[in-house]
């Protein structure tokens, strides 16, 4: 296989729908290994390195939500776009909430998931508002430090490494101060107008950043709602640890 195509991981547990789904993926310029479940997925990821990991949330064993939420609990930030065949709004927000990148309904639209799975790609790449930044340097908010190179949030020696959603809404926000951004406007500065995520997305990645810059994340000071608006990042006062 040509190495400098992008690999891609597909995790779902109908063998006629992987092979479906790398077939037609295969045809547009990926690597796809299919796997039928989390034990074969881990198996996958300890063997080598994947692009994008397209991952069902109906599994046997260990479903997809728990799979995600063990790889970002290790500190694997693979994107992932998860399928799921639920209408249960909950199941999409618990997926976005524990770092998973996109989401899309089954049945899944071969060609419309080549489009999320080019999108989240863009977003995730060098010139992506979700990327580290190689030019580096930091940007306050107030006791915090972001590094810009890595991603990671500072907070004296306290550590964390963002997702590519929280850096890239982040980062945004901060280089917008004092301006209320929709959030629409918030969408296609940190994801780019191609995105089409789930309309409550901005809001699960925004109460996450307020969990950890906010003093009290259910009065927000830094990152306030704007009541018919969206959001705006409000700069500490000079001193204030918040």
């Amino acid at each position: 296989m040509d190495d400098t195509l992008p690999r891609l991981l597909l995790v779902d547990d109908d063998p006629r729908l992987r092979e479906l789904l790398a077939r037609y993926l295969e045809g547009q310029g990926f690597q796809v290994r299919g796997v039928g479940d989390g034990t074969q997925m881990r198996h996958a990821l300890d063997r080598g390195h994947y692009d994008l990991i397209v991952l069902d949330l109906m599994l046997p064993g260990d479903d997809g939500l728990t799979l995600c939420r063990d790889l970002r609990g290790r500190g694997d930030h693979t994107p992932v776009v998860m399928l799921t065949a639920k209408g249960d709004e909950i199941d999409r927000i618990l997926g976005l909430e524990i770092g998973a990148d996109d989401y899309l309904p089954k049945p899944v639209s071969p060609r419309e998931l080549l489009a999320r799975i080019r999108a989240v790609l863009r977003r995730a790449g060098p010139a992506g508002a979700g990327a580290p930044q190689p030019q580096g340097g930091t940007m306050a908010i107030g006791a915090h430090r972001l590094d810009l190179a890595t991603r990671v949030l500072r907070r004296g020696e306290e550590e964390v490494l963002l997702t590519t959603a929280e850096f890239a809404v982040l980062s945004v926000l901060l280089r917008h101060p004092h301006q209320p951004l929709s959030r629409d406007r918030l969408m296609s500065l940190a994801h780019g107008r191609e995105h089409q995520a789930f309309e409550r997305s901005i809001d699960v990645t925004v109460a996450r950043l307020r969990k950890l810059v906010e003093r009290d994340s259910h009065a927000p000071r830094v990152i306030q709602t704007v009541w018919g608006v969206g959001y705006v990042f409000v700069p500490p006062p000079a001193g204030d640890v918040a």
